[in-house]
């Protein structure tokens, strides 16, 4: 397995777990002194992961525009999710890893429109993105460890 997708496999196991050890109520708790929880980190990994690389690879997320909207980059949960929406997070986070791997492996990323992320590194190709991808994703996990000390 090419490493970026060793260490991305294994934050995506860490999710899950902060996923199958916290109750709904918990997943949904926005501690004092967070703007988050701990559902909206895990969705946000995924729909950003969506973002930086499928779309700006020109290519098709597999995942919903609405899901997109819903955990972009600078939004906030809006209420709290259900269960169905846990279980879909929970489904995404798994399908979402193996098919990007796949589609790597497929060579279907054939152009990518340069990025330049928050932090000031700039995204020139599907393999910036995928590393980058895991920086992101790892700085989550932090902060939802941050969180579930709080839940």
């Amino acid at each position: 397995m090419n490493p970026v997708f060793d260490v991305q496999k294994t934050i995506r196991q860490n999710l899950l777990k902060i996923l199958d050890n916290h109750s709904l109520e918990q997943l949904n708790k926005i501690p004092q002194g967070f703007s988050n929880n701990l559902i909206w980190n895990i969705a946000h990994c995924v729909a950003t992961h969506q973002v930086l690389v499928y779309k700006l690879s020109g290519l098709p997320t597999m995942v919903p525009e609405k899901f997109i909207e819903k955990y972009r980059k600078g939004t906030k949960p809006e209420g709290d999710v259900s269960q169905a929406e846990v279980d879909e997070v929970r489904a995404l986070l798994q399908s979402t890893f193996e098919q990007v791997q796949k589609d790597y492996e497929a060579k279907i990323f054939k152009t990518y429109r340069e990025y330049e992320t928050s932090v000031g590194f700039t995204l020139r190709n599907v393999d910036g993105a995928l590393s980058f991808n895991n920086y992101h994703e790892g700085l989550h996990v932090g902060i939802a460890m941050s969180i579930r000390k709080f839940v």
